[in-house]
């Protein structure tokens, strides 16, 4: 029997060999972990209202970022983003304004990308002329001609692949006069995640490609990780109050049934037609993937109310939002005993 050599640290990096362990440590010696975003975007993040003077011209800036960032605690995923956040920033412009946009692809991405504006009449909605390689600038300028929620979204092949890792957004072109005021605002889109590893795993997920071309999510999100608007970041009202809700499906593939459970919608503009007559009393709103809906409600009695996806497998997947609304209770409209602790938690 030929008895085993050890080589010494020095003589086997003088041969070109590598030692158990010695390459991943030294590699962990060099580069440090890479850092993890908060990708979430807040409801509230939204700027408000616009004045009556017009026509503007908005300048919009697109920052494409490749980050990693948390889906639940202690499991991250390698995002791409338009401004680090999921989803992009809330684009807000009024019908006949201009629009300036400019994209910038992060110099130290690994993929090309483009935004392709819902928005837009023109070639692609922008797409070709915001093809931009890691470190270019692109951009162009158009006109709104039409009111009404958009999604934006990258559209370099593949498509789907970039919308999935977090690449969308809205973009709402108020009509002439504006919407009618109400007391909250709130920004929120779903979209889905497809990986390699189960729901859950701790780590970095890795992308699947293979799942994502056969529509087969591991997470459903509202504002990009699993029930991220709950808990601290979920949304605040108070009884009287009134709120509109800007939603919007990235997707890429599933269609939401989006539903407030304990809540009716007061006026639903149905597929985000703000020049139509919005429509009364409605449950559930299905909206497609790279489509929207504008839904205001007004709430009359304090509790916990779950924004979800009514495909309800979904909510456990991760769809699934908290309104906190505060204030006197009302008999008149619900009188019964609530756990206070019966709620969503993130």
């Amino acid at each position: 029997m030929r008895t085993p050599v050890l080589l010494s640290t020095v003589a086997a990096l003088a041969l070109g060999l590598a030692l158990p362990g010695l390459a991943a440590a030294q590699d962990a010696a060099v580069a440090p972990p890479a850092p993890v975003f908060d990708i979430v975007r807040r409801a509230t993040d939204l700027p408000p209202p616009l004045a009556t003077v017009g026509p503007r011209h908005h300048i919009v800036n697109l920052e494409t970022t490749e980050v990693i960032g948390q889906v639940e605690d202690g499991t991250t995923f390698t995002y791409w983003t338009y401004n680090n956040r999921v989803p992009g920033p809330f684009v807000r412009v009024r019908v006949g304004d201009t629009v300036e946009v400019n994209m910038t692809n992060a110099a130290d991405n690994m993929m090309m990308h483009n935004v392709d504006f819902h928005a837009v009449t023109g070639p692609g909605g922008g797409a070709a002329a915001t093809a931009a390689n890691p470190g270019e600038t692109k951009s162009f300028t158009f006109k709104a001609l039409a009111p009404g929620l958009y999604v934006y979204h990258c559209a370099t092949p593949m498509v789907s692949q970039h919308i999935a890792n977090g690449m969308y957004g809205l973009i709402l072109v108020e009509p002439e006069g504006g919407l009618p005021a109400v007391d909250h605002e709130f920004y929120v889109m779903q979209g889905e995640l497809y990986t390699e590893e189960e729901m859950g795993t701790p780590g970095l997920l890795t992308e699947s490609v293979e799942h994502l071309m056969n529509e087969q999510p591991t997470y459903y999100v509202m504002n990009g990780a699993f029930k991220a608007l709950t808990g601290d970041n979920a949304l605040q009202a108070e009884v009287g109050d009134t709120a509109r809700i800007y939603f919007g499906v990235g997707g890429p593939n599933k269609i939401s049934s989006f539903h407030v459970i304990g809540e009716i919608f007061d006026h639903v503009y149905r597929d985000a037609s703000l020049t139509s007559p919005p429509i009364t009393d409605v449950q559930t709103v299905l909206v497609p993937p790279g489509g929207a809906t504008v839904v205001e409600l007004k709430f009359e009695v304090p509790g916990s109310y779950i924004m979800v996806d009514h495909a309800l497998s979904r909510v456990d997947r991760g769809a699934a939002g908290i309104i906190v609304v505060t204030g006197a209770q009302n008999p008149d409209v619900f009188r019964g005993d609530v756990d206070a602790h019966n709620h969503m938690e993130h």
